[in-house]
């Protein structure tokens, strides 16, 4: 079904969460992985909490962190996955590497936010909805590490009496 998947991450609870639903999935599919993380240079984002904006040559070693760390937990799933960092508007890089690549997949965490917010920065998710010629799955499903680690072995850690 789906034979080459791109993993957008950025390293959050809500990237990590989408990360291991990609994952699994490209397991039972024996899909190729290519893991994404994005640089935003639009407004608002890369800011910290105080609201001072981080240069951008600091974003970009950040997210080559969050890439690597990505990379990492993949090879631990048994993936030999290729990794991209990309830079610029989220939507629009997610769109166009998965259309390079031909991708069939996209898979995205969900962050909720607040009306508001979603007018204001507009929505990943609704971007690549409108945008790709592929599926995009917007995944939501609060699984942990242990958990994952067990749905790929296929065996649950048997509980000492």
């Amino acid at each position: 079904m789906y034979k080459k998947i791109l993993l957008a991450y950025d390293g959050s609870i809500e990237g990590r969460r989408a990360l291991r639903e990609g994952a699994r999935i490209a397991q039972l599919c024996g899909a190729e992985v290519l893991l994404l993380a994005v640089v935003e240079t639009s407004g608002g984002i890369g800011t910290l909490d105080g609201g001072f904006v981080l240069p951008i040559s600091e974003q970009i070693e950040d997210y080559k962190n969050i890439l690597a760390e990505g990379v990492e937990r993949l090879k631990a799933m048994g993936f030999a996955p290729t990794a991209r960092l990309g830079i610029g508007e989220a939507g629009r890089e997610i769109a166009k590497v998965a259309e390079e690549i031909g991708a069939n997949l996209v898979v995205i965490g969900h962050r909720p936010d607040g009306a508001l917010a979603r007018w204001w920065f507009s929505s990943v998710g609704t971007y690549l909805i409108k945008h790709l010629r592929c599926s995009v799955l917007v995944a939501q499903t609060e699984i942990d590490d242990q958990e994952f680690a067990q749905l790929l072995t296929g065996h649950a850690e048997e509980e000492p009496e």
